[in-house]
């Protein structure tokens, strides 16, 4: 599938005051069936219409991305969710009331409405009600449910600024929206609500004892998303995803020195180091270093831009220290993991 080049326009958008010129501009992209990349509190998002096969195949196209590889479907309220799916139970009603808008996708029964590409031909669909106030001012403006992965080329590291989504979708994508970058910076929590139990796809900001906490009930621990008819029922189930270019190792702080060690005369090394970590005293050997917050959430919302840092910086591999293996961490271990997966 290729995706002929494109001008793509960009539009700075003030996130606190969002323009409605700018606003409008995008609408109309969206209902022409051509892709607008826009910021939310995760990632950038690339978005089309979710109801069109047309459009969303533009999605695929300009992402290079499996179409075994579902997308979210963004709303802007939960009346336009119940909209999409034949069953919403209390424990969507529950969730959704007390994270949304936030970083939580809910995996329901769909309607038909929704475009067969968007579901990778599945029963289900994932959906979200952003908390970005430019993505719920496209929503409320197009008033169409708009399917969105991130804004990225399929498995490299995921946008939290618009120069991300330049660097790897110009002339691919028709507008991009520039809200300044992306607060949690990693994607959606994803739980599957189609079964008899609640079941984690996908951890991310909203963590597995939050939901527990929520719905009074056990909430299946994440694996892999591999139910008896082999459909996928959430993105982020690669092995690698959100991943460099170049290759990347995660090890534990005392492996480190020995890692380092085994790099090769004249090798740039780059490294993602923890504050406060045992690396402390650690410093690049041909290469360049990164410290990370030591604070969880913090360390999430840099993740991502610190990885393209390096990837940009002539290194020829990234080491990346593991942080600590706490719950809180769960997310971020996740995505480490996917990134440095072979």
């Amino acid at each position: 599938m290729s995706r002929p080049r494109t001008t793509t326009q960009f539009l700075a958008i003030d996130p606190d005051d969002p323009a409605p010129a700018a606003i409008a501009r995008a609408v109309a992209v969206l209902r022409d069936r051509r892709l607008v990349a826009f910021p939310t509190e995760t990632v950038y998002g690339l978005g089309a219409d979710a109801r069109s096969d047309v459009a969303v195949a533009r999605i695929f196209a300009a992402k290079r991305r499996p179409a075994s590889n579902p997308l979210i479907v963004h709303v802007a309220d939960i009346n336009h969710a119940r909209q999409l799916v034949t069953d919403w139970p209390d424990s969507a009603q529950q969730l959704a009331r007390r994270f949304w808008p936030g970083p939580l996708t809910l995996v329901l029964p769909r309607q038909p409405e929704v475009s067969d590409l968007v579901t990778a031909g599945g029963p289900t669909v994932g959906l979200r009600m952003p908390a970005h106030p430019v993505a719920l001012e496209l929503l409320r403006g197009a008033n169409l449910p708009v399917a969105a992965p991130s804004a990225n080329l399929a498995t490299h590291i995921s946008p939290t600024r618009a120069e991300h989504v330049r660097d790897d979708l110009e002339g691919r994508v028709d507008l991009i929206l520039d809200g300044g970058s992306c607060r949690v910076g990693i994607e959606s929590t994803v739980v599957d609500l189609s079964g008899a139990v609640p079941r984690l796809l996908r951890p991310g900001a909203v963590s597995h004892g939050e939901l527990e906490d929520c719905l009074g009930t056990t909430v299946e621990g994440k694996g892999r998303d591999s139910g008896l008819d082999r459909t996928v029922r959430s993105p982020g189930q690669q092995e690698r995803h959100y991943a460099p270019s170049i290759p990347t190792r995660c090890v534990d702080s005392e492996e480190l020195n020995r890692t380092l060690d085994q790099a090769r005369v004249g090798e740039r090394i780059g490294y993602l180091a923890r504050e406060g970590g045992t690396s402390e005293e650690v410093t690049a050997r041909e290469g360049i270093v990164l410290r990370m917050s030591s604070d969880p959430r913090r360390y999430a919302a840099e993740l991502y831009a610190a990885l393209r840092t390096l990837e940009a910086s002539d290194v020829d591999w990234i080491v990346i220290e593991r942080p600590p293996r706490q719950p809180e961490w769960e997310a971020v271990h996740d995505r480490l993991l996917r990134a440095s997966a072979s």
